[in-house]
């Protein structure tokens, strides 16, 4: 193998690496923000609630599918908990979320 397919197979696997890592890191993202919003839209199931909310995120790209699936839960459950709240909530997690896989990679 030359030294230029060596570095094309290096930066496949680098790619291949960071897209999984991205994709656990929002799907734990979306798990947190579940078990975040649970005991306020009265579910008493948290872990259950936080499962439908990771795999809302499978419908479309990007995030909306997740927001407009937790906006019609709060608003079925009467919940004061506004979209600002719940994008807000989703950085926050986000973050905390990519902090607890870089963990488990280490």
């Amino acid at each position: 193998m030359s030294g230029f397919d060596e570095r094309e197979a290096a930066f496949e696997n680098k790619f291949a690496h960071d897209a999984k890592m991205m994709f656990k890191a929002a799907a734990r993202r979306n798990k947190l923000l579940g078990l975040w919003l649970a005991p306020q839209i009265n579910q008493d199931d948290a872990d259950a609630y936080a499962k439908t909310v990771v795999v809302a995120d499978l419908e479309e790209k990007g995030d909306e599918d997740v927001v407009k699936k937790v906006m019609a839960d709060i608003k079925a459950a009467g919940a004061s908990v506004s979209e600002a709240d719940v994008r807000a909530k989703l950085v926050e997690l986000g973050a905390e979320a990519k902090a607890q896989i870089m963990s488990e990679v280490d």
